[in-house]
C-alpha cells in the first residue's frame, strides 16, 4: 500500500510541480495517473522511488516512510518501466533481465529459471530470445523485455511511465491486451502514467485525473466516464464532444453467433439493460454476452467500448460490427 499525505514538490523558482497530494493506492491495485502535459503525473510517479525527492509531506510504502528505506534497496524492490526502455545494448536479453536478481545475489540456477519464466510470461520464446541483443528486437519486443526486467526480482510494486506511448497503434493495443492478462496473473501493485484516456479506461482499476499539479478526481473508469466532478474532467475525457450517457447496448455490440463453449464462460446481460450495467461487468471481464429473449445475439467487449469512445471523441457516429 502506498500513501501520499500532503505531498508537494516545489522548485527554486517557486514552481510547484505537485501541490499537496493526498491519496492511497491499495495493494494489488492498477492505479493510473493521467492528465495533460506538465500536470505533475510523472513527477508524482518518480517521487515514489525517489528519482525525484519530495519537498514536503509524507510518502509511505506499507506504512513506512520511503525516506527510511535504503535508497538502493528501495529501488531494487520497485520495478520501473519507461517510455524509452534503455536496455543495455552490449548485454543479451537474458542478461538484461537478470541484472537486479544478480545484484541481489540470487543463485545462478534461480536467475536462469526466472529469466525463462519471465520470457514465457511476456510471450517470447526463451530459446529464441534469451541470447539475442536488444538491437535485434522490434520496439514492441523491447518493451516486453522492459516489463520482464521490471518483474525480474519479483517486486510488489511496479512503476510504469508512459511505457507504450512511443509504439505504433497496433503494437500498443497488443501490449495493452497483454498488460490486462499480466495484471491478473501477477497480482502486483502498478502505478501507470499515461496521457491517453482510452488507455487509462482500459487498464485502470482507478484513475487519478491531474491538472497543474493537483488532483481533480480519483475514481473507477465508470466514475470518471459517468460522474465527472467538473468541466475539466468531463472535457478531458471527451464528454463535451457528445459521448452519450447511456448508449444502447445493441448499437455497439458485435453481432453474430458464438461457440457454445465460449458462451458458457461469458457473463450475460439483457439487450435492454443500461449501458452503465454493461460497463460495470466489463471492469472485471474482457467480454460479455448480450441476450435477447433468452438467446445470445452478440457480445460486447472492452475493445468495443474503446472504439465507441474514440469515435465519439473524433466526432463520428456509432461504430458497428
Amino acid at each position: 500500500m502506498i500513501t501520499f499525505k500532503h505531498v508537494t514538490k516545489s522548485y527554486e523558482d517557486g514552481t510547484k510541480a505537485v501541490d499537496s497530494l493526498n491519496f492511497t493506492i491499495e495493494k494489488g491495485e492498477f492505479f493510473v495517473l493521467i492528465g495533460p502535459s506538465g500536470c505533475g503525473k510523472t513527477t508524482t510517479l518518480k517521487m515514489v522511488n525517489r528519482l525525484i525527492e519530495r519537498t514536503s509531506g509524507e510518502i509511505t510504502l506499507n506504512g513506512k516512510d520511503i525516506q527510511d528505506y535504503d535508497i538502493h534497496e528501495l529501488r531494487w524492490d520497485i520495478g520501473y518501466v519507461l517510455q524509452q526502455i534503455s536496455l543495455f545494448p552490449h548485454m543479451t536479453i537474458g542478461e538484461n533481465i537478470a541484472v537486479v536478481p544478480e545484484l541481489k545475489k540470487w543463485d545462478k540456477n534461480k536467475v536462469n529459471k526466472r529469466v525463462e519464466e519471465l520470457l514465457v510470461m511476456v510471450g517470447l520464446d526463451p530459446d529464441r530470445y534469451r541470447h539475442k541483443k536488444p538491437s535485434e528486437l522490434s520496439g514492441g519486443e523491447q518493451q516486453r523485455i522492459g516489463v520482464a526486467r521490471a518483474l525480474a526480482a519479483d517486486p510488489a510494486l511496479i512503476l510504469m511511465d508512459e511505457p507504450f506511448s512511443a509504439l505504433d497503434p497496433i503494437s500498443r493495443e497488443k501490449l495493452q491486451e497483454d498488460m490486462l492478462h499480466l495484471k491478473r496473473a501477477i497480482h502486483k501493485t502498478i502505478i501507470f502514467v499515461t496521457h491517453d484516456i482510452q488507455e487509462a479506461l482500459k487498464l485502470g482499476d482507478r484513475i487519478c485525473v491531474m491538472k497543474e499539479g493537483a488532483i481533480e478526481q480519483i475514481g473507477t473508469p465508470h466514475d470518471i466516464l459517468h460522474a465527472p466532478v467538473n468541466s475539466f474532467v468531463s472535457g478531458f475525457i471527451g464528454v463535451h464532444r457528445g459521448l452519450p450517457k447511456e448508449p444502447a447496448i445493441a448499437e455497439y455490440m458485435e453481432r453474430g453467433p458464438i461457440l457454445a463453449e465460449e458462451a458458457a464462460s461469458l457473463n450475460k446481460i439483457p439487450v435492454d439493460a443500461d449501458f452503465s450495467e454493461a460497463l460495470n461487468l466489463l471492469l472485471n471481464h474482457e467480454s460479455i454476452a448480450i441476450v435477447d429473449a433468452g438467446a445470445i445475439i452478440g457480445t460486447l467487449s472492452r475493445k468495443d467500448v474503446i472504439r465507441l469512445l474514440a469515435n465519439q471523441q473524433s466526432g463520428g457516429g456509432a461504430v458497428r460490427g
